[in-house]
């Protein structure tokens, strides 16, 4: 019996068809077939019925998923305990969010080269929304996002914390100044996409007032740093991303008594994942954000 038979059929299981599954696995539809057939035959019995729209378990195959889930959990203990970092092999599809991305994801990758060379990454930049909904449906293996991810199937791992600054291009004529709520709200606010919780702790912070601002959202970071620098608005970013604009002097911080919250991070995965790989990739991940945090 295989480990990569028993991956399958838990994958399966958890999608709920077989061409989900071969997506997943990163495999054809008759190669995912072929290894449940010959799980089948080993077993004597069926694991799934077919005969619905969504492959479902048959009694046997319930019995199968708890000692198939304890079989890959034990491989992971013994890959944990047991095996040279160096031989372990497969890929990780990573969600991360372009914060992440701009700051310490080059310093994650190099450390996974160091010590798991024969690691791949199969990276996907979103942001938090998207890879939120992707990781509940099994689409990624983890997740670095705005968090925690309140569901009890997902574990969450505390990673970078950034707080957020007021900034805008020296041509808004608005340094040297201590903008106060209402000053703000007279000036296009240039920040994250709706349902966004930067975007949802932007209207919360002009809730109750008087003061409508005027908010432009983007889904790509690049698009609201370029906005800023063009003078479109203020924005709320970490200045950890934008560190060269002020360098060049294209952007500047601006004074304000008004915050907003900082941006959380976790590494969020399923709880029931069965995978070394995605355990070592976000300890590596917990490890190197508290590297970059101590540097700041």
């Amino acid at each position: 019996m295989e480990f990569k038979a028993l991956e399958t059929f838990i994958w399966i299981s958890r999608l709920g068809s077989f061409r989900a599954a071969a997506e997943r696995l990163n495999t054809t539809q008759p190669s995912v077939s072929s290894r449940i057939a010959a799980l089948e035959r080993e077993l004597g019995t069926r694991v799934f019925d077919r005969s619905g729209r969504r492959a479902t378990l048959t009694r046997k195959g319930r019995d199968l998923l708890r000692y198939a889930d304890r079989l890959l959990a034990l491989r992971n203990e013994i890959l944990t305990a047991v095996a040279d970092p160096a031989a372990v092999q497969g890929t990780v599809v990573l969600g991360v969010v372009e914060t992440i991305a701009h700051t310490w994801l080059p310093k994650l990758i190099e450390r996974v080269a160091q010590t798991y060379p024969a690691i791949s990454l199969e990276l996907d930049i979103d942001i938090s929304v998207n890879l939120r909904e992707r990781l509940v449906a099994c689409e990624l293996d983890a997740a670095f996002l705005m968090g925690p991810i309140s569901r009890p199937e997902i574990v969450n791992l505390p990673l970078s914390n950034f707080p957020l600054s007021w900034l805008a291009s020296p041509k808004r004529g608005l340094a040297g100044r201590t903008l106060t709520l209402d000053e703000l709200g007279r000036v296009p606010i240039i920040t994250f996409p709706r349902h966004s919780r930067p975007h949802m702790d932007l209207e919360a912070l002009f809730h109750g007032t008087n003061v409508r601002p005027r908010i432009h959202s983007s889904s790509s970071l690049a698009t609201i740093v370029r906005m800023a620098v063009d003078g479109i608005g203020v924005c709320a970013l970490p200045v950890d991303i934008v560190r060269s604009e002020l360098q060049r002097g294209e952007l500047c911080v601006l004074e304000s008594p008004v915050l907003l919250p900082d941006l959380y991070f976790t590494a969020s995965f399923p709880a029931d994942s069965d995978s070394f790989l995605v355990h070592a990739m976000c300890d590596l991940a917990v490890a190197v954000a508290k590297e970059f945090d101590s540097h700041k």
